[in-house]
């Protein structure tokens, strides 16, 4: 590998232990398993208890990818979490993460791009490290989507779960040469997928509460309809950014199962080099990639890609989609 700007030297991930399946939802809101599978290919996702925090299970994770690294936290220079569940508006979440893991030489801050939050934060980070501002960046993408979720809306509360990820890029390692992202917006789809209140602009009266405002509400059909066509020119810019690189494995966001396989067929993708565990977790937004990155390095789906092209892609509220890529 020829000197590259920024490597994977680790990675962790961390989940809730308790487990809320599409039998346990039948008895909360009208739907059925197969009613749910059959549209998104969820079985069960993973939810904090009462008094479990988005930061604990970033924690957690973080620990994992720093052994995983063999680093230690004091030798972390930056901290960034992508989360759009932080545990609380002020301070910023990754604060609480860099003090509660010991890492006291690094800054710290909060990216809020959805879904593409760890891919917005994989660009930033090996930037960083390019520019020499920082040698070890640790990213975490983590979420309690089961606190904003409106478990009376069927359409919605099916599809989330909790759970975080993280990865530590570094210069120093010889795995995983992190390429180029590409991170994209359109605010003119602010609401297909949006809380209406809880910040400046709206302040959440008792009234507007009342009305689940401060609940995540989501269109469907134009979710849909963006991620498949997202997905595939995501996928398809990796690899012409990347030509002499073999494409040997996606990882993608763990949006809908009828989605990530109408993308595939679309790329003429065989199933066994794409990533999925959405029939486990659920729409886990930030926290998707990381969690699928670390969980298909653990069980050796990435040995057969050594020196090809492995490629992220995610699309989420704002609107926002990025890709990302390494030369594995």
């Amino acid at each position: 590998m020829s000197d590259p700007s920024a490597v994977i030297a680790g990675t962790g991930a961390a989940l809730p232990e308790k487990i809320l399946t599409n039998a346990d939802l039948e008895k909360i809101v009208e739907t059925s398993d197969e009613w749910i599978t059959t549209r998104t290919g969820i079985r069960e996702r993973r939810v904090a208890r009462e008094g479990e925090s988005m930061s604990q299970f970033a924690v957690q994770a973080a620990v994992r990818a720093l052994e995983m690294a063999s680093l230690p936290a004091s030798s972390i220079d930056l901290i960034i979490c992508a989360t759009v569940t932080p545990d609380m508006p002020i301070p910023a979440t990754s604060c609480l993460i860099q003090h509660r893991l010991g890492a006291t030489r690094a800054a710290a801050f909060d990216i809020g791009a959805a879904c593409s939050g760890f891919l917005y934060g994989m660009t930033v980070a090996r930037g960083l490290i390019a520019s020499g501002t920082a040698r070890h960046v640790l990213l975490i993408g983590a979420e309690t989507l089961s606190r904003i979720v409106d478990y009376s809306d069927r359409t919605s509360c099916i599809l989330f779960g909790d759970g975080a990820g993280a990865a530590v890029l570094s210069s120093e390692f010889e795995r995983g040469e992190v390429l180029p992202s590409r991170i994209f917006s359109d605010g003119s789809g602010y609401d297909v997928m949006w809380i209406r209140t809880g910040g400046s602009a709206e302040r959440p009266t008792p009234e507007l509460m009342a009305a689940g405002h401060h609940f995540m509400r989501i269109r469907g059909r134009e979710v849909y309809k963006f991620a498949v066509s997202k997905m595939v020119e995501l996928v398809e810019e990796q690899v012409k950014a990347n030509p002499g690189l073999e494409l040997g494995y996606v990882i993608p966001h763990q949006v809908n199962l009828r989605i990530i396989e109408s993308a595939r067929e679309r790329l003429g993708i065989p199933a066994e080099r794409i990533y999925v565990n959405i029939d486990r977790y659920g729409n886990t937004s930030a926290a998707s990639i990381p969690i699928a990155f670390d969980e298909a390095i653990r069980a050796g789906a990435l040995d057969s890609s050594r020196g090809k092209l492995v490629v992220f892609c995610a699309f989420g509220a704002g609107l926002t989609w990025a890709s990302g890529a390494l030369r594995w």
